[in-house]
């Protein structure tokens, strides 16, 4: 197989943007991204523009987005898988430049969220699950979570209080990215106390609807290493999918199998297992989301998820270092951009330009970005 890099990544700020169309929204990470790579429009073949459907009036939004950012005549695609859009997007880009047929391509991940209401957002979230036998019935995405919670308390003794723990993490590291949503520290009454969703999921247990971008530019080795004098490679991926309809899998409810199948793939693709990761992104929707990924990514043992979130290894210098940007539930969660947003992170860790978050001597780096209620999962590891 050949060689891909990554030569330049940007994101826009998470948060509210009453003043910007999505078009505007992605040329800001877009811009940033090829400043990072030192490029131009002109020098990308082919761009992969990822969002999730019905939170803008827009059809095939890659045709808009592509214009505003100067990327005609190339091809450009769209690609929707829910909230794992840009990391299937980025598996794409990929295979364009893997299989030959172009050497650099934009990954572009974007979504604008806040134009709706709460109240809608969560129905076009909710149909995200089976709408003949599940939706019409009032599902929601805390409510399917919080059925995915519940059964990992039973199965495995998880607690409220380790769920916390997750959220009080995220926020405190949120504080620290120039670029998150939430820039505020809370402590663990401040979730316990918080205002209940779904049961056991508060208020603090959810990652909140925003607005943003992220941009990730690939290449072929001859050209990343003309751009850089340190590439990030993609060294591993993994695609799997579920059942959508929840009847149809695992009755215990405590654990994704699309996200333990593209695990799978992920580490027998890059030649290393679980505990070669130095940091890792992993798709934290809801806290309890992000226990199970530790069980489901190999990162420790089934059942042990609440043990490490309990003991702080997830921190910065602990076991293994997770969503130290914040993750979903405090940088934000503009669906399309997630995962995106999850490899730049990762870039920035392997080269060393964290500042006060940075995991000394990182190599090897994990993104897991799961799509509705772990229909999709996409696993992607980078390795300087």
């Amino acid at each position: 197989m050949r060689k891909v890099g990554v030569i330049g990544v940007g994101q826009t700020k998470f948060k509210r943007r009453p003043d910007a169309s999505i078009r505007e929204i992605a040329f800001e990470a877009f811009k940033e991204a090829m400043e990072d790579a030192q490029i131009t429009p002109k020098e990308i073949q082919a761009s992969v523009i990822c969002s999730a459907t019905h939170y803008d009036k827009q059809r095939t939004p890659a045709g808009v987005v592509a214009e505003y950012l100067g990327l005609n005549p190339q091809p450009t695609f769209n690609v929707e898988a829910v909230c794992a859009s840009s990391g299937v997007g980025l598996r794409i880009g990929w295979s364009f430049i893997n299989s030959g047929l172009h050497d650099t391509v934009a990954i572009i991940g974007f979504q604008k969220m806040t134009e709706l209401s709460s109240a809608e957002v969560q129905e076009v979230m909710g149909r995200s699950g089976d709408v003949m036998w599940e939706s019409p019935f009032g599902t929601t995405m805390p409510a399917y979570f919080a059925l995915y919670a519940k059964s990992h308390m039973h199965k495995y003794g998880t607690t409220e209080e380790q769920m916390a723990k997750v959220a009080v993490k995220n926020h405190f590291y949120a504080t620290k990215n120039p670029k998150a949503m939430f820039q505020k520290q809370i402590t663990m009454e401040d979730v316990l106390n918080s205002r209940m969703i779904a049961s056991p999921l508060k208020r603090y247990d959810c990652c909140a609807n925003s607005d943003g971008a992220a941009c990730i530019i690939l290449a072929n080795e001859e050209i990343s290493k003309n751009a850089t004098d340190m590439p990030i490679w993609v060294t591993g991926l993994g695609l799997a999918s579920s059942p959508m309809a929840l009847t149809s899998r695992d009755p215990s409810f405590a654990s994704f199998d699309c996200s333990s199948e593209a695990a799978r793939q992920a580490y027998r693709m890059a030649g290393i297992g679980p505990e070669d990761i130095d940091v890792a992104e992993v798709h934290d929707c809801f806290t309890i989301t992000e226990i199970i990924n530790y069980e489901d990514l190999g990162l420790c043992e089934k059942g042990q998820g609440g043990r490490l979130a309990e003991e702080g290894q997830t921190y910065l210098g602990g076991e293994i270092p997770v969503n130290i940007d914040g993750g979903l539930l405090a940088k934000g969660h503009p669906v399309g951009a997630t995962g995106a947003s999850q490899i730049r992170t990762l870039v920035k860790q392997l080269r060393g330009e964290s500042g006060e978050t940075q995991v000394k001597g990182a190599k090897r780096g994990l993104a897991h970005n799961l799509g509705g209620i772990g229909m999709y999962c996409a696993v992607t590891i980078l390795e300087v």
